[in-house]
């Protein structure tokens, strides 16, 4: 099995429910151990703005799905949910994200590892910084400072 985070966020149809609901769905999905969750919280929207506030969690699974067998299995979850991409940064039922997995770095069309813009949004490090304090992520230092570089973004526990 191998240690891995996905983040979680939603601003459509009850997006504190659609996360909650995927977090059962990730939970309950062969291949797939939910090891812990964060906290919800309540973000701004990033890219484009005209959009209802998001909720984030980010979740630490173990599963013996590769990185691309684990995205493509995140993408069929976010169809179950209803996601639709009409435009980049659009309002989202729910949105998957692989963040890192077990120390890979990669890079390919379909997925980059560690996840390339996590280190610089609040919305990935501050609920991540909250279940994994001292993960590092890349070159760029650990979650915890990370994390607290991004406090000013518009990110609030719920």
């Amino acid at each position: 099995m191998h240690q891995a985070f996905i983040a979680l966020g939603s601003n459509l149809e009850d997006p504190q429910a659609q996360v909650e609901r995927a977090l059962e769905t990730i939970a309950n999905t062969t291949n797939i151990k939910l090891i812990k969750a964060s906290s919800l919280y309540r973000t701004v929207p990033v890219g484009y703005d005209n959009q209802p506030d998001f909720i984030n969690a980010v979740a630490e699974i173990e599963t013996d799905l590769n990185p691309l067998a684990l995205l493509d299995r995140l993408l069929e979850i976010e169809t179950q949910h209803g996601r639709e991409r009409p435009f980049p940064n659009a309002p989202r039922v729910l949105d998957l994200d692989v963040l890192l997995y077990e120390g890979v770095a990669t890079s390919s069309p379909a997925l980059t590892l560690p996840h390339p813009r996590m280190h610089t949004r609040g919305f990935v490090m501050l609920p991540l910084a909250e279940i994994a304090p001292k993960i590092s992520i890349g070159n760029h230092g650990y979650a915890d400072d990370l994390a607290a570089k991004c406090d000013n973004q518009g990110v609030s526990k719920l």
